[in-house]
């Protein structure tokens, strides 16, 4: 979802999420954006650009919305911080609230699998020849579990306790063990023990 994004440097943006891991108590972790990919609005984040508001802010101050509708709360931020890869965030859905337990749900499925933030621009510079817009500095209000992410790339891949797996790195990693657990069986019942 966007709203106008044209050249005024407050121009509100959603981006995606990515989450990795998924806890039985509704914990999850991921992130929240990936520098240097171009999502489907032609905008990339650069790395630093969430870090004056992080230090403003902080993970308390961001809320987690459904489908970025500020009437649907769904839980709390735990960890919200820059690394190598990303914006990288930990957070908890709230256990009394009906559409937490739905998005709980839904996640463990693998029915909704994206996430999305919701920033105002800061400072953006624009690349007339390839249309991209690299953001530079965002102020980072709330980060939503969403249906449709607008980086692709962004969808869960790791839930515990579903043994549900999106993600082509995650299954190859699975099938590798399978095979290695296979190889040690049946070595071990040609021997004596």
């Amino acid at each position: 979802m966007h709203v106008y994004r044209g050249p005024r440097p407050n121009a509100r943006k959603f981006a995606s999420l990515e989450i990795s891991e998924l806890g039985g108590d509704g914990t999850f972790s991921g992130y929240a954006s990936l520098f240097g990919e171009v999502d489907l609005g032609k905008d990339v984040i650069e790395r630093g650009a969430f870090q004056a508001s992080l230090v403003e802010r902080g993970a308390n101050g961001v809320r987690m919305l459904y489908q970025h509708d500020p009437a649907e709360p769904i839980g709390a931020w735990t960890t919200i911080r820059e690394d190598s890869r990303g914006l990288y965030v930990e957070g908890q859905l709230a256990k009394g609230v009906a559409r937490a337990r739905e998005v709980h749900a839904l996640m463990k499925s693998g029915a909704l699998d994206g996430l999305s933030i919701g920033f105002r621009t800061v400072r953006a510079r624009n690349e007339a020849k390839t249309g991209i817009r690299r953001i530079l500095e965002a102020d980072l209000w709330e980060i939503s579990v969403v249906t449709f992410p607008m980086l692709p790339s962004a969808r869960i891949s790791n839930v515990k306790q579903a043994r549900f797996f999106r993600d082509r790195e995650t299954e190859l990693v699975r099938t590798m063990r399978r095979a290695a657990k296979s190889m040690l069986t049946n070595t071990f019942k040609g021997k004596a023990l």
